[in-house]
């Protein structure tokens, strides 16, 4: 795989680290800033709407510019959103900065996505997108934990000025690793927006999109709320609820790695395989949640599963979309963020049954995508002779026949 990939996924891994390590600041930030836990949280769902809507309006922007310029500008921007936040004393800028921030995010994932694929050969995409995302799974297992230790030794603020300080080496790596061309050799042979917007109205296209949101919805209704399981039906300390989200984020990583080698040409297997699997170990984790040793290792396996299932899926997505080469990548970070915002909202309203509600919640979401796929003529049983397009050939490769 090309370095730039590498470069790429370190400044997704501070991107991810920003994203999911408000959990363990919120109290600290409500303390300073003078507002409640509850106005502080409003934080989270602030930064997935600016991703959601920020993917597509960021990537129809970036349209005229160079991928390293586009890449280039969202990190910097992102990172002067954190130096921002770091300084404030006051929540209503803190506010603006998460969503400048997630705008920020959602163009460079968006842009990223659809420059990682550009950098191998076209039946090399789901490699691609693995070590792309790897930077996401990494934050799980590295940087919220690290995140949450800064914030105790140092305060919050120096959480936001560590993740700024992530993103300079991610800056440098984008101004050298990537090819610098020309606006026009970028904009050659490229369909007009209205075109690109037209393809990704086709059914099969928001059909795959909709099974990935489901997916990604079910993994952070039960990721989002491990800890009160850990340390309620589990029986645990505080300290093995990062022990369990580092596992979880292992598992991640090892998961879509994996999946990241079978996404191009074998994608039906995996999520033959695993859909089932994801099903049934969710209400499983629900079940033996009073068994420490089975917890932590199915959490472990949800995490493998969930994120082999949903890469492989958003690798169809950008299969799929591969007539609309500037908005495909806004496609999936759509997909991914509509699911991170839902689910833990969906997790969230089964609390009131017990710590184990979000994880049933999880194993409903999964069976929902499961119908879905089956209603929409079997978009999970892809022939594993499928071809992958040649470099010259535009045309998308279809997971199934229609």
């Amino acid at each position: 795989m090309p370095l730039a990939l590498y470069l790429l996924a370190l400044a997704v891994f501070a991107m991810g680290t920003s994203e999911f390590m408000l959990a363990g600041l919120l109290p600290d930030i409500a303390s300073d800033l003078g507002v409640s836990v509850g106005t502080a949280a409003m934080l989270t769902p602030a930064f997935a709407i600016g991703m959601v809507v920020g993917a597509p309006l960021m990537a129809a922007f970036a349209r005229d510019r160079s991928g390293r310029s586009s890449l280039l500008g969202s990190v910097l921007v992102f990172a002067a959103a954190h130096a921002v936040g770091a300084v404030t004393a006051g929540f209503p800028v803190l506010f603006a900065t998460r969503v400048a921030a997630a705008l920020a995010n959602a163009g460079f994932l968006a842009v990223a996505l659809t420059t990682a694929v550009t950098l191998v050969s076209p039946d090399r995409k789901g490699r691609a997108l693995a070590v792309l995302l790897s930077g996401t799974t990494v934050a799980m297992v590295a940087g919220v934990p690290g995140g949450s230790a800064l914030g105790t030794l140092l305060g919050w603020r120096a959480v936001f000025w560590a993740v700024a300080a992530l993103c300079l080496p991610a800056a440098v790596g984008v101004l050298t690793a990537l090819p610098a061309r020309r606006v026009r050799q970028d904009t050659a042979g490229r369909p007009a927006l209205r075109a690109e917007l037209a393809q990704l109205a086709r059914p099969r296209l928001l059909l795959v999109m909709l099974l990935g949101a489901l997916v990604n919805a079910a993994t952070f209704a039960g990721f989002t709320f491990l800890a009160p399981v850990v340390t309620g039906p589990a029986g645990l300390g505080e300290l093995w609820i990062s022990v369990a989200l580092v596992l979880f984020g292992a598992g991640s990583f090892a998961g879509i790695t994996v999946a990241g080698r079978l996404a191009d040409r074998r994608p039906g297997p995996v999520v033959a395989v695993c859909g089932p699997l994801l099903l049934a170990g969710w209400p499983a984790l629900a079940l033996l949640a009073e068994r420490p040793a089975a917890l932590l290792a199915l959490v472990f396996l949800q995490g493998a599963l969930s994120f082999a299932l949903g890469g492989t899926l958003i690798t169809r997505v950008l299969y799929e979309a591969a007539a609309a080469p500037t908005m495909a990548g806004s496609c999936a970070t759509a997909a991914l963020n509509v699911g991170a915002a839902t689910g833990p909202v969906v997790a969230a309203a089964t609390l009131g049954t017990g710590a184990s509600g979000p994880l049933w919640a999880s194993g409903a979401l999964v069976l929902l995508a499961l119908l879905v796929a089956r209603a929409g003529r079997g978009v999970f049983r892809v022939p594993t002779t499928a071809a992958v397009p040649a470099a010259a050939d535009p045309a998308p490769v279809r997971p199934c026949d229609a």
